[in-house]
């Protein structure tokens, strides 16, 4: 008995990236010296995607938030890997951003550095998120005494 078999070909599916991402953060925004009362402008960093296969990007969130004082570098590392715990950190938050993702948009995130802050190291940990998955990173800025 002969075996027939037979071929469908239906439409192949790429997996579409979206055209806009976003990184944290202009090199003037984690190397200036803060004091408190003063606001903290993180520009996010946009990045348009060369790609034939990129669709319309999803809708994302951009997250920031300040976490210190810290005496050192070591002891901000130390509780960001959770190796260490200090009590009296306080925690500044911005208000969620959720652009748009065209591509001549610039979204920031404010966080205001309140006037009692303490001098010392603050941990920055900024975020993009969107329906299926999160990524997030550090970095390091300094809040100096009030001159």
């Amino acid at each position: 008995m002969p075996l027939l078999a037979a071929c469908v070909a239906g439409p192949s599916e790429v997996a579409a990236r979206p055209s806009v991402t976003y990184t944290c953060c202009e090199t003037a925004d984690v190397e200036t010296l803060y004091e408190p009362g003063q606001t903290f402008i993180l520009h996010w960093i946009v990045e348009l995607l060369d790609d034939p296969t990129a669709t319309a990007p999803p809708q994302v969130e951009l997250n920031a938030h300040l976490t210190g004082p810290f005496a050192t570098v070591d002891d901000l590392k130390a509780v960001a890997m959770g190796t260490k715990n200090l009590p009296g950190l306080v925690t500044f938050t911005a208000e969620p951003v959720r652009p748009a993702g065209t591509p001549d948009e610039r979204p920031v995130s404010t966080i205001v550095i309140e006037p009692s802050a303490k001098p010392g190291y603050y941990n920055l940990v900024n975020s993009v998120a969107d329906r299926e998955s999160k990524v997030s990173g550090e970095s390091i800025i300094q809040v100096v005494p009030s001159s």
